[in-house]
């Protein structure tokens, strides 16, 4: 019986591209924060960056945190549930406030993305 390898390839390549999955990273969370994300995923190349997601101020909030950069006072931009900027965390001065609160109050739900 004389094998095709072609034939034996083409499944292999298939059941391999099948088997595939994308990783979910914004399970539960609004549809603006996938295209937030690929955007700041993109723009910052750094080491352990990621994305938690919090409740603060009876709202579910974003925090935005690029981890360890070349930069060494960056901030962490944290938005809402709409994707709008709601203020910035860390950075030069060490901001810890948003809307007139000490964000040390916000409760920790789950990281949503990490590199």
């Amino acid at each position: 019986m004389k094998i095709n390898y072609f034939v034996i390839f083409t499944l292999m390549f298939v059941v391999l591209i099948s088997s595939c999955k994308k990783k979910n990273t914004t399970v539960n969370a609004p549809n603006c924060l996938a295209e937030r994300i690929h955007v700041f995923d993109s723009t910052y190349n750094c080491a352990q960056s990621k994305v938690d997601q919090y409740i603060f101020q009876q709202n579910t909030v974003y925090v935005f945190d690029a981890g360890v950069c070349e930069w060494a006072d960056m901030s962490s931009e944290v938005v809402d549930q709409d994707c709008n900027t709601i203020g910035y965390l860390g950075g030069f001065v060490g901001n810890g406030t948003i809307n007139g609160e000490d964000f040390s109050n916000a409760t920790y739900i789950k990281t949503v993305w990490h590199k």
